[in-house]
């Protein structure tokens, strides 16, 4: 017996035909996949070593990611915050990222010193809908500690390793909002470098309202 199996599109709620391979298979690809094929994948990060901070962040960011969009336009939707380690005192030590998310009306950065986005297909990053600052004054609309911690070696100036929060989509930034990212370190004096991956995806593909 032969079916012929109907979807709705969740934004125009209209019907289409499922596709399958040849030999009959369903298959659907990650959302990752789809949106770096379609060139919505960019990533970027700081090249000034920021000192972390020792006790919970509140007004100051190590980088921040603003969504200028009009509305209507893209969310960005954050796949992974990451930071390396460059320098650290004489002390062994651990360090982890912290993200807060400002709402929808938060005051732009004031600066745009990461203008270079990297693309991850391979085609030009172009200018984006975002602004790129580091160490940005921002509100403490709420900090949160993401992913696993870092242990640092007494390594002096030598650079380590890096420490990365797996984001993969819980975290949309919609226009007109930001991101911002600060290292909690156990001890006055390390540094890092941090940075972003995100997806720029039209509010329709995600069935988003203004």
């Amino acid at each position: 017996m032969q079916s012929l199996l109907k979807l709705i599109k969740a934004v125009a709620g209209v019907e289409v035909s499922a596709k399958g391979s040849e030999g009959g298979a369903i298959y659907t690809l990650p959302y990752q996949v789809q949106w770096t094929a379609k060139g919505y994948g960019r990533q970027a990060m700081s090249t000034t070593d920021l000192v972390s901070v020792v006790a919970r962040p509140s007004g100051t960011s190590q980088l921040s990611l603003y969504n200028e969009a009009a509305g209507g336009g893209v969310c960005l939707v954050i796949e992974r915050v990451f930071g390396h380690h460059k320098e650290s005192t004489a002390l062994e030590t651990e360090g982890g990222l912290w993200l807060c998310v400002h709402p929808v009306g938060v005051t732009k950065p004031g600066g745009n010193n990461i203008t270079v986005k990297n693309s991850l297909s391979g085609l030009p990053a172009g200018g984006g809908a975002t602004v790129i600052d580091t160490a940005e004054a921002v509100n403490d609309d709420g900090w949160f500690p993401w992913g696993n911690w870092i242990k640092t070696d007494e390594t002096g100036v030598t650079p380590g390793g890096h420490v990365e929060a797996e984001v993969n989509g819980r975290i949309i930034i919609p226009p007109l909002a930001m991101i911002s990212i600060q290292v909690l370190s156990g001890v006055t004096g390390d540094k890092y470098n941090t940075g972003f991956h995100w997806f720029e995806v039209p509010q329709n593909e995600l069935g988003l309202g203004t």
